[in-house]
């Protein structure tokens, strides 16, 4: 029987012939729709493939930031320093710092100009103002007026005039903090047990030689609140200069408690007993680590990669589809797909040419200036002679720590020399994970790039939309296979009428 309703056909199978109408279109439809399946099982495969590659370009974006430090001078020519006297002056040395023995005497430290009250600002020493309280309400326990706002100038490379706005319900501490919080060089604040306002400069040194660095001066509203109100006098302890003699010789200061000379930076803790001597080497240890340290990050992005290229492929586990799920459990999904992702980037011929071209690089020849350091294995590094290794480096640290005590210069040239058609070896590094790297993105896209930027997302696009129409094909299928079903269910009926109407009539 068959009924239409609004013009789609309302489907009743198998009441005339007994039939399972359903279950007869439902195994039609599972072979008509193996297309489709593989149609998703490619797409599964390619979306799980450009993520794959994905991965292995963020591991060379991050080993790409390991060869910018190694294509720094500083990297091959660290300093380490010691310090006779290191309660007192302590030093770090910049690469361009010449070793050697330095002699410094501090007799003087750098410090900050400083005011304070020069007695209790409160009338009556018995009952003290209120710091967090307001002005106006505290007027009278200071002994002034309060004024709407307040001037001072200070003193650094320059005048400087600052004002501060006073509100209604400003405190004390809040007028303070405007001053230490105004950007104007200062921090002030009231120290309740003695009754006194602080007002210092932040930096040390002198910048008004013979004069206060803190003046109120300018305060002349409401007769002076900073002099009159707050007892902040003249009486300044003016800022001083570091004073140090360098190398026995020569006298010098500085503004704060630091300077740098010939690529050294002096800290200076405490006066020095006589003169402490200071010495700078080269830093053989630090630089080793360094080394070290970058060859095991490309061992680690060689292995990985070439783990990638040679992982077989498990053909019997393909992609699962969403209605292959939906009759699996999570942990089923988990197994499965473990063992389906297997060989992704097999044989892969972006990898495996960027491998190659990596391994090339560490042959090269580089003039560094020194015919004895001109080649990778020079310096004591060379590729594994291990098969299974796949070209992965490996260090001789005697030769390799001779080689930077001996001539640090050409160690960094053999690595990071930037001369066109004399490229160092890290350059060249860098070049080869570039274009392995880019050749990839074209590929595979990166997170924010659309379907039409990169081939295999063009590929996805194509399928989608190919899937899209295979879906549409496949509904009208299924409405023809009901429509022939439905006329022969119509058919059966007619006859089975006709065969109760004829016995009905030879019956009687």
């Amino acid at each position: 029987m068959v009924s239409s309703i609004g013009g789609s056909t309302l489907r009743v199978g198998g009441l005339a012939s007994g039939m399972d109408i359903d279950g007869l279109v439902e195994s039609l439809m599972q072979a008509e729709k193996i297309p489709l399946q593989k149609m998703e099982q490619d797409k599964i495969w390619m979306e799980w493939q450009r993520d794959a590659y994905r991965d292995v370009n963020t591991q060379m974006s991050e080993f790409e930031s390991l060869m910018l430090d190694m294509k720094k001078s500083s990297t091959y020519n660290a300093k380490s320093t010691t310090s006779t006297q290191s309660d007192a002056i302590t030093a770090t040395a910049s690469s361009s710092a010449s070793s050697g023995a330095y002699s410094v005497e501090v007799t003087q430290l750098a410090s900050s100009a400083i005011n304070v009250s020069s007695t209790g600002i409160s009338a009556d020493a018995a009952d003290k103002i209120d710091a967090t309280a307001s002005l106006a309400s505290q007027e009278g326990k200071l002994g002034g007026t309060i004024p709407a706002s307040l001037k001072f100038t200070t003193y650094h490379n320059g005048t400087e005039e600052h004002e501060i706005q006073i509100d209604a319900e400003d405190s004390l501490n809040d007028v303070l903090k405007k001053i230490t919080d105004g950007d104007n060089g200062v921090r002030a604040f009231y120290d309740t047990q003695s009754d006194m306002v602080v007002i210092e400069r932040t930096g040390t040194g002198d910048y008004n030689e013979g004069g206060a660095e803190i003046d109120f001066s300018a305060d002349t509203a409401a007769g002076g609140f900073f002099t009159n109100v707050l007892k902040l006098t003249d009486a300044e302890k003016g800022g001083t200069n570091a004073k140090f003699t360098y190398n026995g010789a020569i006298e010098m200061e500085s503004k704060t408690n630091k300077t740098t000379l010939n690529g050294i930076n002096f800290t200076f803790n405490n006066v020095t007993e006589g003169a402490a001597n200071i010495s700078v080497d080269n830093n053989t240890d630090a630089v080793m680590e360094k080394i070290t340290n970058f060859v095991t990050k490309y061992n680690e992005l060689i292995d990985s990669v070439n783990g990638k290229v040679t992982e077989k492929r498990n053909r019997d586990y393909q992609p699962l589809t969403v209605e292959q799920k939906e009759e699996m459990s999570e942990s089923e999904i988990e197994l499965w797909e473990e063992k389906s992702k297997s060989g992704l980037l097999k044989s892969d011929s972006t990898l495996t040419s960027g491998l190659s071209s990596m391994r090339q690089n560490w042959y090269a020849e580089v003039d560094t200036g020194n015919e004895a350091y001109g080649h990778l294995s020079n310096i004591g590094i060379k590729t594994s002679t291990e098969y299974q290794d796949n070209g992965k480096l490996v260090i001789d640290e005697d030769k390799l720590r001779a080689a930077l005590e001996d001539d640090s210069t050409a160690v960094y040239k053999l690595f990071s020399n930037n001369t066109e058609g004399n490229k160092g070896l890290i350059n060249r590094l860098d070049d080869s994970v570039s274009n392995t790297m880019s050749t990839i993105k074209d590929r595979a896209g990166s997170t924010s790039s659309t379907l039409q930027q990169y081939s295999l997302g063009k590929r996805l696009d194509d399928i989608t939309t190919r899937m899209a129409d295979f879906t549409d094909r496949l509904k009208m299928t299924e409405d023809r296979y009901w429509g022939q079903f439905s006329a022969m269910e119509q058919a059966i009926q007619k006859m089975n009428q006709q065969s109760s109407y004829l016995s009905e009539q030879f019956g009687a």
